[in-house]
């Protein structure tokens, strides 16, 4: 019996360091490009990079509209690269805004470590660099999936006029537990991404795009998000929508042109946020 506990808290020992080791092959899916390597869209754009202090490189790309209305800063998935990811920038071009996104150290041409903090130090970085260019009430934060939990942090030590969430998590945390419950996560993750926490301290108005029937993310984590800041957050279910399918629904698009325009909603929300820092 005694044997029988020892090879099973060996094994146990293998998969935690495993699983600790190898959590940024699962997490994240890269498609990396060569330096030379150019990027082709239908409509104007211009790329640039940010050289970090550390060695580390991000590239992304900003899309622009005549007399934009603003700018929405794009935190993408976790797969691919902006070359595939530059697309949705038609969502928003169409809308009178400008689009600007990045990739992740590790994906298309951004180079350097990857690591949590750096995620946040990057994006950051950039969020400054666009404040040069457009005024705090002219830049929304957009955050898809992975992208979510980066986005409410960087919203949560800035100003913007909003911030959008498209399937997030309530917590990376939370969000690997439900798959790894046996494992002791609190002490394996390297990738926290607390969005509950973050979510407690942005001081804009919050919208919330969900699926009802998404499978990876399910549509309650929004619901549970909602609860943290209910008043100045609106949550916006896409009934049937799955989890990398909600363009395909004419819903979307049609809850996304009125976030953009519907100055009443938004007027509604940033009072409810202006009682909330009071």
């Amino acid at each position: 019996m005694l044997k029988v506990l020892i090879i099973v808290g060996i094994v146990y020992l293998a998969v935690c360091l495993f699983f600790y080791f190898a959590q940024d092959f699962f997490f994240f899916h890269p498609e990396k490009l060569p330096k030379g390597f150019r990027y082709k869209y239908p409509f104007p754009f211009e790329e640039v990079n940010f050289e970090m202090e550390d060695g580390g490189l991000v590239n992304g790309l900003h899309f622009k509209v005549p007399n934009a209305k603003g700018v929405v800063y794009y935190f993408k998935g976790n797969s691919r690269s902006i070359k595939g990811w530059g697309k949705f920038a038609r969502d928003f071009l169409g809308k009178g805004y400008d689009f600007f996104v990045v990739d992740y150290r590790g994906f298309g041409k951004s180079t350097g470590q990857r690591t949590e903090a750096i995620l946040y130090n990057d994006s950051q970085h950039v969020y400054k660099w666009l404040t040069k260019i457009y005024s705090e009430d002219r830049i929304l934060i957009y955050g898809r999936s992975m992208g979510s939990g980066i986005a409410t942090r960087i919203a949560s030590w800035n100003d913007p006029k909003m911030l959008i969430l498209d399937s997030p998590y309530f917590s990376f945390f939370h969000q690997v537990k439900r798959y790894g419950f046996i494992l002791p996560i609190k002490w394996l993750l390297r990738y926290q991404i607390r969005t509950d926490r973050f979510l407690k301290k942005v001081s804009c108005p919050v919208f919330l795009i969900h699926g009802t029937k998404d499978r990876l993310i399910p549509f309650q984590a929004s619901k549970d998000l909602k609860l943290i800041s209910p008043n100045n957050t609106k949550l916006c279910p896409i009934e049937g929508g799955g989890h990398n399918n909600l363009p395909d629904f004419p819903e979307y698009h049609e809850i996304l042109y009125d976030i953009l325009n519907d100055q009443a909603l938004f007027e509604g929300l940033r009072g409810a946020a202006a009682l909330k820092i009071a």
